[in-house]
Formats: structure tokens, C-alpha cells, sequence
């Protein structure tokens, strides 16, 4: 699914060099569900956004679902990333002015996925996320927990390969928290790779696999039990 070697970014003025990521080597496979932590400043960010091609490289290289994504062009990498990627942020970033419905559009409309085609991944969505009733509500009108569900149902309505959760939980009650986390695990049963950066080692024992990174260098890992077998193939549950 994603195979990462040597893989460093470094962040450059006129008088220093600061490595945010070095020789990051990394392999996850279809399916996994993998939590990245790491102390403020240890890269965990940079790696998430290097991974979900938001930023470039500076040396080794990637792979992402069988492609080489190392060198592609900003306008090939906006393609892959709307593609393949799903994002789910801490703070949401819905749009205001736009209701449920049209905010789990947006991305589909990037994709001039047809209209009847993306009515049918937006429904399947919000159904998934429990919030299909709420499709004409305002961001405003919801709770933070049902805005991180909105949040959900965007990413996965167009049935990334991969879904990058940047802490989840972070702006949520310890209920809604873990409201959130069976939904994600729910859909990475369903077949959907999934990795997500939280501070919250509880929440990372959730996960499969745990990654730490400290310093911008992965520090180990730790394999957990089993998950439950997945139905196979791509997450569907969206389309």
C-alpha cells in the first residue's frame, strides 16, 4: 500500500538546515490501521503531511498503492492525493457556509464526479457516519463530535485507498472520543488503510501498529494484537 524509504525533509533558511524528517523507511500494508506518535516538534506532522502528499521531499523515495509518487508534477500530485487520500483534521475544517450535504461534495466536485454518482457516495456517507438526517444543517448547528463526523463522511465518500487522520480526537469529549474511534475502526475493518497521529497513548493502543517518531527518525514500533478479518478489498461502504 505505502512503502517509504529514506524518505527526509528538511526545512532550510539563510543560516541553518532543520531536518524534519530523516531517512524515514516505512512500509504499510492495505488494511493496516497505524497510529504515529511522537513529542510536539518530533515531525509527526510533517511526516503526515509529506505522506498524504500535501508537501514534497528532499530525498529518498515513495510509493503509494503501487506508484512511485517521488517526483510527480504539483498538478499530478493534487491528482493522486484527490484520488487515493482522505484527510480528517483536529479543528474539523468544514466550511461554514456550507451545509453537510455540500461539504462532503466538495472534494467529489474536484473530482467532476458525476452528480448522480457523487448524490449516491454523499448519502452512503453520511449514513455510514450516523449523520444522514443532518444534511441540511450548517457546521454552526452541529456538535464538535457530529462536525468530526461530517469530517468523516468527506474523507471517505470518495473511497480513498488511505485515510491520514491528524489527531481526530483532539477537540472532542472522552465520549464523542470514542464515538470517533469505533468509526474509524469500523471503516478500517471495512478495508480502508488508515493512519493517524494522536498524542493519547490509549488511543494509539487501539490501532494495529504503532510508529514513533522523535526527532524526525522513527524510534520502533510495536505490532498489537490481531484485528477482527476484514471483508477484503476497497472500503465500499461509501459508493
Amino acid at each position: 500500500m505505502l512503502k517509504m524509504s529514506h524518505v527526509s525533509k528538511i526545512y532550510r533558511t539563510d543560516l541553518i538546515e532543520t531536518y524534519a524528517l530523516r531517512e524515514v523507511s516505512l512500509e504499510v500494508a492495505a488494511g493496516e490501521f497505524v497510529a504515529v506518535m511522537g513529542p510536539s516538534g518530533s515531525g509527526k506532522t510533517t511526516f503526515l503531511n509529506v505522506t498524504g502528499l500535501l508537501e514534497t521531499f528532499d530525498g529518498g523515495r515513495y510509493e503509494l498503492d503501487g506508484s512511485d509518487v517521488t517526483a510527480l508534477s504539483d498538478r499530478a500530485r493534487s491528482r493522486v492525493r484527490n484520488e487515493k487520500i482522505g484527510f480528517i483534521f483536529q479543528s474539523f475544517n468544514l466550511i461554514p457556509d456550507l451545509n453537510v450535504y455540500d461539504n462532503v461534495d466538495v472534494p467529489l466536485r474536484y473530482r467532476r464526479m458525476p452528480a448522480g454518482q457523487r448524490h449516491q457516495h454523499i448519502t452512503a456517507a453520511l449514513e455510514l457516519v450516523g449523520l444522514a438526517s443532518r444534511m441540511k444543517h450548517l457546521p454552526a448547528q452541529l456538535s464538535g463530535g457530529q462536525q468530526q463526523r461530517v469530517a468523516i463522511a468527506r474523507a471517505v465518500a470518495g473511497e480513498p485507498a488511505l485515510l491520514l487522520a491528524d489527531e481526530p480526537t483532539g477537540n472532542l469529549d472522552s465520549v464523542t472520543v470514542g464515538q470517533v474511534m469505533g468509526l474509524l475502526e469500523q471503516i478500517n475493518r471495512m478495508g480502508t488503510t488508515i493512519i493517524m497521529v494522536t498524542h493519547d497513548a490509549q488511543l494509539a493502543q487501539r490501532a494495529g501498529r504503532n510508529v514513533n517518531i522523535i526527532d524526525g527518525q522513527l524510534s520502533g514500533m510495536a505490532s498489537h494484537a490481531l484485528r477482527p478479518e476484514r471483508s477484503g478489498g476497497a472500503h465500499t461502504a461509501a459508493g
